[in-house]
C-alpha cells in the first residue's frame, strides 16, 4: 500500500513520514489552507526527504498554471498534485515539463464512464467534497463501480479507520493530512507514525510509484 503524508511543514514531521515508511510527503502551496508553506521554505524539507528516497509532491488548487511552474522549480518537488478544477491541458503541460501529476477530485465527482478516453495526468485521487476537512465520504459507489486506473483515497483518513477503508474500497495508496494532526494545520508524529503503520496493515497491492523508475525517483525532474 502506498501512503503519502501531506501538508507537512517542519522537518520534525517530515522526518517522522519517513521514517515511519511513507512513499511520499505533500507540501500545500494553495493559497488560504492552515497548512500552506512557503515554497521557498519547503524547499530544504523537499531536498530533505528526496535524501532519503522518498517521493514529494506540490499540492495546488485552481491556481494559474504560471504559478504552479514557479512554485514547483522553486521548492524542488518531483510531482504536482492538481487538487482543483485545472483543465486537462494544465496536467499535459505539466507533464511535458518534466513533472508527473495527480489529478484531485470529490469522490462523488467522479464518474468511470468519463475515464474512457486516457486523462493526461498520471494518477488520480479521490477525497472528501471539501478537501481537508477530516470529513469521511460515501464509499458504496466506488465498490460497485471501482475506478479502473490506479488511483489514491483521501478524505477523513485516520489511524483508526484507514485499515478497514482500504479493505472497503481497495485503492492503489492513500493520502492523510488533518487525520494525522493535534489541531488544525498541526501535525503530531505519534499520529504520523501510527497512521503509516495502520495503511500497510490493509490489504497490499503493488507500489503505485515504481522507486525504479526514474520519473518517481524522489528527484525533482527540474534540478
Amino acid at each position: 500500500m502506498w501512503v503519502k503524508v501531506c501538508g507537512l511543514r517542519d522537518r520534525e514531521t517530515v522526518d517522522a513520514a519517513v521514517g515511519a515508511g511513507a512513499d511520499a510527503v505533500g507540501f500545500v502551496f494553495a493559497p488560504g489552507s492552515v497548512r500552506t508553506v512557503p515554497a521557498v521554505d519547503a524547499a530544504p524539507l523537499v531536498a530533505h526527504a528526496r535524501e532519503r528516497g522518498v517521493l514529494t509532491v506540490g499540492v495546488f488548487r485552481n491556481q494559474p498554471l504560471a504559478e504552479v511552474v514557479a512554485l514547483a522549480e522553486l521548492s524542488g518537488v518531483a510531482v504536482v498534485q492538481l487538487h482543483g478544477a485545472e483543465p486537462a491541458a494544465d496536467h499535459r503541460e505539466l507533464r511535458e515539463r518534466g513533472w508527473p501529476t495527480i489529478r484531485a477530485m470529490a469522490a462523488r465527482d467522479y464518474a468511470p464512464e468519463r475515464e474512457v478516453a486516457p486523462h493526461p495526468a498520471d494518477h488520480l485521487l479521490l477525497d472528501a467534497p471539501e478537501p481537508g476537512a477530516g470529513r469521511l465520504f460515501d464509499g458504496g459507489g466506488l465498490v460497485e463501480r471501482p475506478p479502473s486506473r490506479d488511483w489514491v483515497l483521501a478524505g477523513g483518513l485516520t489511524p483508526g479507520n484507514v485499515a478497514e477503508r482500504i479493505r472497503t474500497l481497495r485503492p492503489w495508496g492513500v493520502d492523510v493530512s488533518s487525520g494525522v494532526e493535534s489541531s488544525p494545520g498541526v501535525k503530531s508524529v505519534t499520529l504520523v507514525r501510527e497512521f503509516v503503520h495502520a495503511a500497510q496493515q490493509g490489504e497490499t497491492e503493488a507500489p503505485l510509484f515504481s522507486t525504479e523508475a526514474p520519473l518517481f525517483s524522489g528527484e525533482s525532474p527540474r534540478r
